[in-house]
């Protein structure tokens, strides 16, 4: 009957919704397990973590807020320097006694800041960009004392520039974005300087102590040279005076 199905026909269309459907399914766990990953990590960040320094992922959607919001904060100011001095302004009137850790001049601290922050931002879409910007700054400020504290006071004093700058520009995703980055960068910095200080302090250590050795050998090597050349001076003076008495005598 030309109504009649095939059963070869009605299989294999039900082998294909049943391949789709397996499809579906397995791209729906794997999501749901990424979610699970950067929910976790956007959580665990959510307070300073200094015990361990890993690359993180934060969810796409949080990240381009944080960027959206820097790129408005930016363009928000007259100036990148104006924009800096904004910061730093912020940082040091939330808390005065943190000027004494930095004794560059202000408008090249507040340039430091708007660049450091820019770097941070940027990169923050990308687990290993990110983890390597941070970990190149971390080492330019190995000389810094960076607390918890410290950490917290200068996040806060960000977020609330940018709050009270853009208003409700400034969104909640893109306030925890600033949030989880600020304080991964800041437990970055504690990390580092904890535990890769005291390997630098060893290295500088045993590098003055080569170059001293150094030293010590040249100046063994300058002194046994200057002997052999007063050596050879006085000999050539005895032999001048034999020279001349022998002539003596003759005369």
């Amino acid at each position: 009957m030309a109504g009649a199905e095939n059963p070869e026909d009605t299989e294999y269309l039900e082998e294909e919704v049943e391949e789709e459907e397996a499809a579906v399914e397995e791209a729906t766990e794997e999501n749901q397990e990424e979610e699970v990953i950067l929910d976790t990590s956007v959580a665990k960040l959510k307070e300073v973590q200094d015990k361990e320094f890993v690359e993180v992922r934060l969810p796409a959607d949080v990240v381009a807020e944080a960027q959206q919001a820097w790129q408005t904060f930016i363009g928000s100011a007259s100036s990148r320097e104006a924009a800096g001095e904004a910061i730093y302004a912020a940082l040091f009137d939330s808390a005065p006694s943190l000027q004494s850790l930095f004794k560059t001049a202000r408008s090249v601290m507040a340039m430091r800041f708007m660049n450091g922050l820019n770097s941070i931002i940027s990169s923050a879409a990308s687990p290993s960009a990110l983890k390597t910007q941070v970990e190149t700054l971390g080492f330019q400020h190995l000389d810094l004392e960076v607390t918890i504290p410290r950490v917290v006071i200068f996040r806060d004093a960000i977020i609330d520039l940018f709050d009270m700058e853009m208003g409700a520009r400034f969104t909640s995703k893109a306030k925890l974005g600033f949030l989880v980055v600020l304080n991964y960068v800041g437990g970055a910095y504690i990390y580092i300087r904890r535990e890769y200080a005291v390997r630098i302090k060893i290295i500088n250590s045993s590098w003055r102590t080569a170059n001293n050795k150094a030293a010590d050998f040249i100046d063994v090597g300058e002194v046994a040279e200057g002997e052999g050349v007063e050596g050879e001076g006085g000999a050539e003076g005895e032999g001048d005076a034999t020279t001349v008495k022998a002539e003596e005598t003759n005369a």
